[in-house]
């Protein structure tokens, strides 16, 4: 139980991770609540994702379920940034969240597979 928590943790983390070089890449400020505005809808979708996918039986498969997770978290992210903050959903924001995000929830399964072969 403990490693299924600790999964859904860094991927969180790894929400925040893109939120904070997203931030300092566009000078929209590093203080915790600016990194916040920027990671909820995504720490949103990313809950969702989970739930979705049951990802808690199996937090390092990367087909389908991780790959479930990262567009749901894409989808919920853009959808709800959209609606309910200022930031706007442009076309190159979608393609580079779409590129870290996937980059950043499939690699940390995928070394999540190669730890716990190991």
């Amino acid at each position: 139980m403990m490693h299924r928590a600790v999964s859904l943790l860094c991927d969180a983390l790894l929400v925040v991770v893109f939120a904070a070089l997203g931030n300092r890449a566009h000078d929209s400020g590093l203080a915790p609540l600016d990194i916040f505005a920027t990671a909820w809808p995504f720490l949103v979708g990313l809950l969702l994702g989970w739930l979705v996918t049951a990802s808690w039986s199996r937090p390092h498969q990367i087909w389908p379920a991780g790959l479930l997770i990262v567009v749901v978290t894409l989808a919920a992210g853009m959808v709800l940034r959209y609606f309910f903050t200022p930031g706007g959903v442009q076309l190159s924001f979608v393609l580079v969240a779409t590129a870290t995000l996937a980059t950043f929830l499939l690699g940390r399964r995928l070394i999540g597979l190669l730890l716990t072969r190991k």
